[in-house]
Formats: C-alpha cells, sequence, structure tokens
C-alpha cells in the first residue's frame, strides 16, 4: 500500500467516525500533562481487542501508561459486564483523574483498580493467567522487563499490546546505535522468543505490537 493510499485510509476513518465526549475530555486532560497517548484508531482497536478476548476466568484488563484515563475508558469500552482495568503509573495525580474519567463516563468505582506504583516493581505479584489484555505505554528501556512479566498474566487468547514499540521503524537504522534504540531491539527480538506465543506488528502510532497468548 502507498503512504498515499494509506493517509487517504486513515483521514477517512477519521472523518467517518466520532469521539464520545468523554474520550474527548480524557484526551485533552493528558493532552494537558503532555501525555503520550493513542490516537483514536489506537484507541478504538483497543476497545475491540478487548471485547473479543473476552475469557470466563477473566480478570479484565491491565492498563501500564501514564494516560490510564483515556486509555483505560476505551478498555471499559470493550470489556464485558463488571469486568475492570489496573490501572499502574507511579503518579498519583493520573491516577486521580483516571478516576474522574471513569466516574464522568459513567462507570461505577469498582470497574477501576489503582496501582500507584513503578510497573517493573509490581506487575509481578499480580495473578498469572488472570487478564485478557495488558496495554504498556513503557519507556524502551523497561520494555523487557515488562515483556517477561506481562505475557504470563494472560489468559488463553489473551493479548499484550506494546505502545509505539517499534520507534517510528527506526529499529531498522543500524546506525542508531543509543540505548532506547538497543532496548527496544531486544524487546522486540525477545516477543518472537515467547513459547505459545503469537507476534502481530502493526502500524498504528510509532508501530504498535501486539503478542496474542495462543488458547
Amino acid at each position: 500500500m502507498s503512504d498515499t493510499a494509506y493517509k487517504a485510509i486513515e483521514e477517512y476513518i477519521v472523518s467517518s467516525t466520532e469521539e464520545a465526549e468523554a474520550i474527548v475530555a480524557a484526551r485533552a486532560d493528558a493532552d494537558e500533562f503532555r501525555l503520550n497517548v493513542p490516537d483514536d484508531m489506537t484507541g478504538r482497536f483497543l476497545s475491540g481487542l478487548a471485547a473479543t478476548t473476552s475469557h470466563p476466568d477473566s480478570g479484565g484488563a491491565i492498563a501500564i501508561t501514564p494516560a490510564a484515563g483515556l486509555v483505560g475508558l476505551y478498555l471499559l469500552n470493550g470489556l464485558p459486564g463488571k469486568t475492570t482495568v489496573t490501572c499502574i503509573d507511579p503518579e498519583a495525580e493520573h491516577q486521580t483523574r483516571a478516576k474522574a474519567a471513569f466516574r464522568d463516563a459513567g462507570f461505577a468505582p469498582s470497574r477501576g483498580r489503582f496501582l500507584t506504583s513503578n510497573p517493573v516493581d509490581v506487575i509481578h505479584r499480580l495473578a498469572p493467567s488472570s487478564y485478557q489484555l495488558v496495554y504498556a505505554d513503557v519507556a524502551p528501556m523497561d520494555l523487557p522487563t515488562i515483556i517477561s512479566q506481562a505475557f504470563p498474566l494472560l489468559t488463553p487468547g489473551g493479548a499484550l499490546v506494546i505502545a509505539d514499540a517499534l520507534l517510528d521503524g527506526t529499529l531498522a537504522d543500524q546506525t542508531r546505535k543509543d540505548r532506547d534504540t538497543e532496548a527496544a531491539r531486544e524487546a522486540d527480538a525477545l516477543v518472537d522468543t515467547l513459547d505459545d506465543a503469537l507476534v502481530v506488528r502493526l502500524p498504528l502510532g510509532a508501530g504498535l505490537t501486539m503478542v496474542v497468548r495462543k488458547a
């Protein structure tokens, strides 16, 4: 597909869909804090994925991101019934605003669980084989650890979604030897070594990687 065709498809999708009021407000709030956020196409992909990865033993989804308000809303829009989203971020203010975003969107307080901690310090404490979806937007240096600890948390058929994992494709530029690029390369190689995993790389954001635990 040519760049022109891809751009035309993107423009059509954007022009033919309307963001919900709660999503618009959460996005504006994240922008105020200059947080990295998924665009609406990626967000709707997360909603659909949350709906289709439902598992009878699911503990819901995990959002590892400072922009938990926005990402959490997309996930909650797809999660069934009373299933919860667990938000992990060390900044208490981000978590407080996420709680407000969920409340304003009409979700019960019980639909959100908040861990105000560094993700690499707490994710290994969560129950294995219990979550249908894990969304991770973390620094490249933390990616290998997060991948190793998050994949075992998935239920069969569950998915780990790694935002901006491909760094706009700069992983392929072998002249780049900085720490972030090397860490992202390590993470990109790591997902291909996971047992019972299906790896899908998509041109969303700066390059999204999805790792599905085979049922």
